[in-house]
């Protein structure tokens, strides 16, 4: 099906030439439409899958017992079995009156979100927790690498596989738990935001494409998910009913003085202090960054 579906995508000239996917370098997944009444039956501790049967829940309550089931999707990542259910439920808004009237955030490397409430949102990259898993992976992937190596001359028949299939899942596992928390931490952050009762919030459009272009950037953009914080921003936003707006990519966030509006010509990264030309106000760098986020006038409105 998702191959019948790239190659329709192909001919309308949505998408280009779909590229061949290996199993061992992807998550396997099964779809499974509910054809039959007796498909798809969900009680509290398992489910009945088409061709399966019936399947034990390790976490019962996330699938609605109630709900009228149209479809799942079984998918397999580090070693684990996922199942992702389709429901039809009827989903009220919570809409929430605002407490203040808005928040301005600033995102960054250094702490991952500076917002004018005063509050901060330190870099969960390094916490000493994520540093130890990331120097096991790297012994990991040190130990798979060298089994390859051992085992590409030898002669046929001397492959040793299943060693190299353990350590392979042991590396996968590293990075689904790395993934995970930093994919928690996103969420904590979004709903400490949510829960403040802003009439809005206002955030930066990163380009993280060119961020993810400077090799000594790069790791660290791409441990903080700024994508999936966007995405999981705008689902809560939508939710509570509270207005996401988006300031455009070349808004001068941090080089213009929240006092008197006038624009800072050169301001290296090294700054950490923003000093006015004009009015000589003294201001901290993220500080006058994300006061100016929460005052813009010209911006994009995501919900």
């Amino acid at each position: 099906m998702n191959g019948d579906q790239a190659f329709k995508n192909f001919f309308k000239g949505i998408a280009q030439f779909p590229k061949f996917k290996k199993k061992k370098h992807q998550e396997v997944k099964a779809y499974f439409p509910k054809n039959n009444p007796t498909d798809l039956l969900v009680e509290r501790h398992r489910i009945k899958i088409p061709t399966l049967g019936w399947v034990q829940l390790k976490e019962y309550g996330y699938i609605p017992s109630n709900a009228k089931v149209s479809s799942c999707t079984v998918s397999q990542k580090a070693n684990r079995y996922y199942i992702s259910v389709l429901c039809e439920v009827e989903q009220k808004q919570e809409v929430q009156l605002p407490v203040h009237d808005g928040i301005g955030v600033d995102l960054g490397v250094t702490d991952f979100a500076t917002c004018s409430h005063h509050e901060t949102f330190k870099n969960i990259n390094q916490t000493q927790k994520v540093k130890k898993l990331e120097k096991s992976l790297t012994r990991q992937q040190r130990k798979l690498s060298r089994s390859y190596e051992q085992n590409k001359n030898r002669e046929r028949g001397e492959f040793c596989a299943k060693n190299r299939q353990k350590q392979l899942i042991k590396v996968q596992k590293l990075h689904a738990r790395l993934a995970n928390i930093r994919k928690e931490y996103v969420r904590l952050v979004v709903n400490q935001l949510v829960k403040t009762k802003p009439a809005y919030i206002t955030i930066e459009d990163l380009n993280v494409k060119g961020m993810m272009k400077n090799r000594h950037v790069s790791k660290a953009v791409a441990g903080q998910r700024f994508y999936y914080f966007k995405e999981w921003l705008t689902s809560k936003c939508k939710q509570y009913g509270i207005e996401l707006r988006q300031v455009d990519r070349f808004y001068p966030s941090s080089k213009l003085c929240s006092c008197c509006g006038q624009k800072k010509v050169k301001l290296s990264l090294s700054e950490r202090k923003f000093i006015c030309d004009a009015c000589d106000t003294e201001l901290d760098r993220d500080f006058n960054a994300y006061l100016n986020l929460k005052y813009a006038t010209e911006y994009t409105v995501l919900t």
